[in-house]
């Protein structure tokens, strides 16, 4: 499942605000600020909707079994040019 740390991370590379996620996903802003901030664990719809969104827009997210490890860019031609696991 993805996790409050790959939500920022990937916003942060992508430069995205948490109103740009909310726009684009169609996620409330509160939902992902409180997510963001371990208040509250979205609903699993959610949690897919932000995800597609942001694999949209490059972002591949990485998991040990069901757990969000990290995240990495995907270069235009399907190559991984960068990564970060988060804590």
């Amino acid at each position: 499942m993805l996790n409050a740390e790959q939500i920022r991370a990937a916003r942060g590379w992508l430069g995205l605000s948490q109103d740009d996620l909310a726009r684009l996903s169609g996620v409330a802003k509160r939902t992902i600020a409180r997510f963001e901030k371990d208040l509250s664990v979205p609903y699993e719809r959610t949690l897919r909707d932000l995800q597609s969104c942001l694999e949209e827009k490059g972002i591949e997210f990485i998991f040990d079994g069901s757990t969000g490890v990290g995240i990495r860019i995907r270069a235009k031609r399907g190559r991984t040019v960068r990564s970060s696991a988060v804590k």
